[in-house]
């Protein structure tokens, strides 16, 4: 995980957002443990609330399980779920607004097909 905290949002959500980007890109798999809470709370000088936090809204979402005694890990399916969730709020909130951008620019699909293909120009 790479540090470079912003304003624009609570850590605890940006640091539960970190970990769901690992699972996305295949970093975290599932049975994977996640690292310690006094682990993230130092080395990126975080205070265990705030991590601890972050960690209960992956359990809570059922993307972690609590292993009493040896740790947080990641849940089978896990990934699929996120991917699902991901796509949902994609086609819900950013297409929209793609396809009204495409429509005011007179874009046409084999104009945009083409610029992701092979040799096109994107």
């Amino acid at each position: 995980m790479n540090v470079g905290w912003n304003d624009n949002a609570p850590i605890y959500r940006q640091l539960k957002d970190r970990v769901i980007d690992m699972m996305l890109d295949g970093i975290l798999k599932a049975g994977d443990a996640l690292p310690s809470v006094r682990q993230i709370a130092a080395e990126y000088q975080l205070n265990p609330i705030t991590v601890s936090k972050a960690y209960q809204e992956l359990v809570d979402e059922h993307l972690v399980e609590k292993r009493r005694g040896i740790g947080m890990y990641v849940t089978e399916g896990a990934s699929e779920k996120l991917l699902a969730s991901e796509r949902e709020r994609f086609l819900r909130e950013e297409w929209p607004a793609m396809v009204e951008r495409i429509r005011l620019l007179g874009l046409n699909v084999e104009q945009l097909l083409h610029t992701t293909q092979p040799g096109g120009t994107a």
